[in-house]
Protein backbone atom coordinates (compact mmCIF):
# COMPACT_ATOMS: atom_id res chain seq x y z
CA UNK A 1 0.00 0.00 0.00
CA UNK A 2 1.25 3.27 -1.06
CA UNK A 3 2.24 5.78 1.75
CA UNK A 4 0.29 8.93 1.88
CA UNK A 5 2.75 12.04 0.93
CA UNK A 6 2.43 14.38 3.74
CA UNK A 7 3.10 18.58 3.57
CA UNK A 8 3.77 20.15 6.55
CA UNK A 9 3.54 23.98 6.71
CA UNK A 10 4.89 25.35 9.65
CA UNK A 11 5.37 28.68 11.21
CA UNK A 12 6.57 30.39 14.11
CA UNK A 13 4.71 28.41 16.95
CA UNK A 14 6.65 25.39 16.42
CA UNK A 15 9.94 26.67 17.37
CA UNK A 16 8.27 28.62 20.90
CA UNK A 17 9.12 25.52 23.02
CA UNK A 18 12.66 25.98 21.76
CA UNK A 19 13.10 29.37 22.86
CA UNK A 20 12.65 31.10 19.83
CA UNK A 21 9.46 33.73 19.90
CA UNK A 22 6.80 34.32 17.79
CA UNK A 23 5.31 37.62 15.68
CA UNK A 24 1.76 37.75 15.97
CA UNK A 25 0.41 35.17 18.68
CA UNK A 26 -0.74 36.69 22.30
CA UNK A 27 2.91 37.39 23.28
CA UNK A 28 4.39 37.97 20.07
CA UNK A 29 7.27 40.26 19.55
CA UNK A 30 5.21 42.71 17.32
CA UNK A 31 2.53 42.98 20.07
CA UNK A 32 5.10 43.29 22.83
CA UNK A 33 7.09 46.00 20.26
CA UNK A 34 5.62 47.33 17.64
CA UNK A 35 8.56 49.42 16.21
CA UNK A 36 10.37 46.06 16.08
CA UNK A 37 8.68 45.15 12.64
CA UNK A 38 10.72 48.06 11.02
CA UNK A 39 14.11 46.17 12.00
CA UNK A 40 12.97 42.87 9.44
CA UNK A 41 11.45 45.82 6.81
CA UNK A 42 13.49 45.88 3.65
CA UNK A 43 12.96 49.82 2.71
CA UNK A 44 13.61 50.89 6.67
CA UNK A 45 16.80 47.89 6.85
CA UNK A 46 18.66 49.56 3.90
CA UNK A 47 17.50 53.59 4.25
CA UNK A 48 18.19 53.61 8.05
CA UNK A 49 21.86 52.81 9.29
CA UNK A 50 20.32 53.24 12.77
CA UNK A 51 17.96 50.32 12.09
CA UNK A 52 20.14 48.53 10.82
CA UNK A 53 22.44 48.75 14.21
CA UNK A 54 19.54 47.83 15.71
CA UNK A 55 18.87 44.92 13.70
CA UNK A 56 22.10 43.26 14.34
CA UNK A 57 22.01 43.87 18.07
CA UNK A 58 18.48 42.17 17.91
CA UNK A 59 20.43 39.43 15.75
CA UNK A 60 22.74 39.04 18.58
CA UNK A 61 20.32 38.66 21.56
CA UNK A 62 17.75 36.58 19.83
CA UNK A 63 19.39 33.73 20.29
CA UNK A 64 18.52 31.39 17.03
CA UNK A 65 21.26 30.18 16.46
CA UNK A 66 21.81 28.61 19.34
CA UNK A 67 18.01 26.99 20.19
CA UNK A 68 17.53 23.24 19.86
CA UNK A 69 15.10 21.41 18.20
CA UNK A 70 11.87 20.37 20.41
CA UNK A 71 9.62 17.24 20.34
CA UNK A 72 7.82 18.84 17.28
CA UNK A 73 10.87 19.37 15.25
CA UNK A 74 11.90 15.58 16.33
CA UNK A 75 8.77 13.97 15.00
CA UNK A 76 8.63 15.36 11.63
CA UNK A 77 12.20 14.20 11.10
CA UNK A 78 11.08 10.75 12.62
CA UNK A 79 7.64 10.33 10.93
CA UNK A 80 10.25 10.82 8.07
CA UNK A 81 12.78 7.99 8.73
CA UNK A 82 9.97 5.94 8.99
CA UNK A 83 9.52 5.72 5.51
CA UNK A 84 6.68 8.13 5.54
CA UNK A 85 6.88 10.44 2.34
CA UNK A 86 6.86 13.99 4.53
CA UNK A 87 8.10 17.49 2.82
CA UNK A 88 8.37 20.62 4.90
CA UNK A 89 7.18 23.84 3.96
CA UNK A 90 8.35 26.29 6.57
CA UNK A 91 7.71 30.10 7.35
CA UNK A 92 10.62 30.09 9.43
CA UNK A 93 14.31 30.77 9.09
CA UNK A 94 15.54 29.01 12.28
CA UNK A 95 17.13 25.95 10.41
CA UNK A 96 15.69 23.74 13.40
CA UNK A 97 14.24 21.07 11.14
CA UNK A 98 17.48 20.44 9.25
CA UNK A 99 18.87 20.24 13.07
CA UNK A 100 16.55 17.87 14.27
CA UNK A 101 17.19 15.76 11.06
CA UNK A 102 14.96 16.37 8.21
CA UNK A 103 17.22 16.20 5.41
CA UNK A 104 17.89 19.71 4.12
CA UNK A 105 16.82 18.82 0.14
CA UNK A 106 12.87 18.16 1.86
CA UNK A 107 12.36 21.42 3.55
CA UNK A 108 11.74 24.37 1.49
CA UNK A 109 12.47 27.39 3.69
CA UNK A 110 10.00 30.13 1.96
CA UNK A 111 11.59 32.85 4.15
CA UNK A 112 15.22 32.09 3.81
CA UNK A 113 17.37 31.05 6.55
CA UNK A 114 18.66 33.53 9.77
CA UNK A 115 21.84 31.06 8.96
CA UNK A 116 23.49 33.01 6.75
CA UNK A 117 23.84 36.46 5.16
CA UNK A 118 23.75 38.03 2.15
CA UNK A 119 25.34 41.56 0.51
CA UNK A 120 22.58 43.43 -1.40
CA UNK A 121 24.64 44.67 -3.74
CA UNK A 122 26.90 41.48 -4.98
CA UNK A 123 24.90 38.99 -3.29
CA UNK A 124 27.74 37.37 -1.87
CA UNK A 125 26.62 35.39 0.59
CA UNK A 126 28.22 34.26 4.43
CA UNK A 127 28.02 32.46 7.87
CA UNK A 128 25.74 34.73 10.21
CA UNK A 129 28.14 33.33 13.13
CA UNK A 130 30.97 34.79 11.59
CA UNK A 131 29.20 38.06 11.16
CA UNK A 132 27.55 38.56 14.42
CA UNK A 133 31.23 37.41 15.81
CA UNK A 134 32.65 41.09 14.20
CA UNK A 135 29.60 43.22 15.50
CA UNK A 136 30.95 41.48 18.94
CA UNK A 137 33.90 42.56 18.41
CA UNK A 138 32.80 46.03 17.38
CA UNK A 139 30.90 46.51 13.83
CA UNK A 140 27.90 48.19 14.47
CA UNK A 141 27.07 47.44 10.98
CA UNK A 142 29.29 45.29 9.21
CA UNK A 143 29.91 45.58 5.59
CA UNK A 144 30.03 43.02 3.18
CA UNK A 145 33.71 41.85 2.99
CA UNK A 146 33.72 41.27 -0.58
CA UNK A 147 32.25 44.64 -2.18
CA UNK A 148 31.45 46.64 0.90
CA UNK A 149 28.02 46.77 0.52
CA UNK A 150 25.02 46.71 3.61
CA UNK A 151 24.57 43.27 4.85
CA UNK A 152 21.53 41.91 5.84
CA UNK A 153 20.09 38.25 6.76
CA UNK A 154 19.71 35.58 4.13
CA UNK A 155 15.92 35.82 5.04
CA UNK A 156 12.86 37.47 3.28
CA UNK A 157 12.50 40.43 4.95
CA UNK A 158 8.93 42.48 4.73
CA UNK A 159 8.57 44.38 1.15
CA UNK A 160 10.68 41.48 -0.37
CA UNK A 161 8.99 38.89 -2.54
CA UNK A 162 9.56 35.61 -1.96
CA UNK A 163 12.08 33.24 -4.34
CA UNK A 164 9.52 32.46 -6.80
CA UNK A 165 11.45 29.03 -7.77
CA UNK A 166 10.95 28.02 -3.81
CA UNK A 167 7.40 29.30 -3.71
CA UNK A 168 6.52 27.35 -7.22
CA UNK A 169 8.17 23.75 -5.56
CA UNK A 170 5.81 24.69 -2.49
CA UNK A 171 2.48 24.92 -4.29
CA UNK A 172 3.53 21.71 -6.48
CA UNK A 173 4.14 19.63 -3.28
CA UNK A 174 0.95 20.96 -1.84
CA UNK A 175 -0.83 20.06 -4.57
CA UNK A 176 0.56 16.52 -4.74
CA UNK A 177 -0.25 15.82 -1.28
CA UNK A 178 -2.56 13.66 0.27
CA UNK A 179 -2.29 15.29 3.98
CA UNK A 180 -1.74 18.58 4.67
CA UNK A 181 -0.58 20.19 8.08
CA UNK A 182 -0.29 23.36 8.92
CA UNK A 183 1.46 23.76 12.36
CA UNK A 184 2.09 26.62 14.38
CA UNK A 185 0.91 29.36 12.15
CA UNK A 186 -1.58 32.21 11.62
CA UNK A 187 -2.25 31.17 8.17
CA UNK A 188 -2.20 35.27 7.77
CA UNK A 189 1.02 35.83 5.34
CA UNK A 190 0.34 35.37 1.94
CA UNK A 191 1.31 33.37 -0.35
CA UNK A 192 2.20 31.09 1.84
CA UNK A 193 -0.77 31.13 3.96
CA UNK A 194 -2.90 30.42 0.67
CA UNK A 195 -1.18 26.80 0.44
CA UNK A 196 -4.04 25.35 3.00
CA UNK A 197 -6.42 26.63 0.24
CA UNK A 198 -4.67 25.25 -2.79
CA UNK A 199 -4.50 21.63 -0.45
CA UNK A 200 -8.06 21.46 0.18
CA UNK A 201 -8.87 22.51 -3.12
CA UNK A 202 -6.79 19.87 -4.74
CA UNK A 203 -8.38 16.99 -2.20
CA UNK A 204 -5.99 16.71 0.66
CA UNK A 205 -6.90 16.11 4.19
CA UNK A 206 -6.12 19.63 5.83
CA UNK A 207 -5.28 19.50 9.14
CA UNK A 208 -4.62 22.65 11.62
CA UNK A 209 -2.52 22.81 14.85
CA UNK A 210 -2.77 26.22 16.22
CA UNK A 211 -3.52 27.47 19.48
CA UNK A 212 -5.40 30.94 18.07
CA UNK A 213 -7.92 30.28 15.03
CA UNK A 214 -7.07 30.74 11.79
CA UNK A 215 -8.95 32.02 8.29
CA UNK A 216 -8.86 28.24 6.94
CA UNK A 217 -10.52 26.28 10.38
CA UNK A 218 -13.61 26.06 8.03
CA UNK A 219 -11.87 24.42 5.62
CA UNK A 220 -9.95 21.67 8.08
CA UNK A 221 -10.88 18.45 8.82
CA UNK A 222 -9.53 18.61 11.99
CA UNK A 223 -8.52 21.52 14.27
CA UNK A 224 -5.97 21.19 16.90
CA UNK A 225 -6.00 23.63 19.59
CA UNK A 226 -3.39 21.61 22.10
CA UNK A 227 0.24 22.38 22.80
CA UNK A 228 2.01 21.74 19.60
CA UNK A 229 5.52 20.02 21.45
CA UNK A 230 2.61 17.47 22.42
CA UNK A 231 -0.51 17.43 20.16
CA UNK A 232 2.10 17.15 16.58
CA UNK A 233 3.99 14.37 18.23
CA UNK A 234 0.23 12.51 18.85
CA UNK A 235 -0.85 13.42 15.53
CA UNK A 236 2.36 11.97 13.72
CA UNK A 237 2.07 8.71 15.47
CA UNK A 238 -1.22 8.38 14.01
CA UNK A 239 -0.11 9.26 10.39
CA UNK A 240 2.91 6.94 10.72
CA UNK A 241 0.65 4.36 12.08
CA UNK A 242 -2.00 4.79 9.37
CA UNK A 243 -4.68 5.80 10.98
CA UNK A 244 -5.13 8.90 9.39
CA UNK A 245 -5.62 11.98 11.19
Amino acid sequence: MTKPLVALLSGAGISTDSGIPDYRGPNGLWRKDPEAEKLVTYDYYMGDPEIRRRSWRMRRANGALTAEPNAAHVAVAELEKSGVPVRVITQNVDGLHQLAGMPARKVLELHGTARQVVCTRCHARGSMEDALLRVEAGEADPPCLTCGGILKSATVMFGERLDPVVLGEAVAITKACQIFIAVGTTLQVQPAADLAGVAADHGARLVIVNAEPTPYDDRADEVIREPIGTALPELLRRVGAGSGC
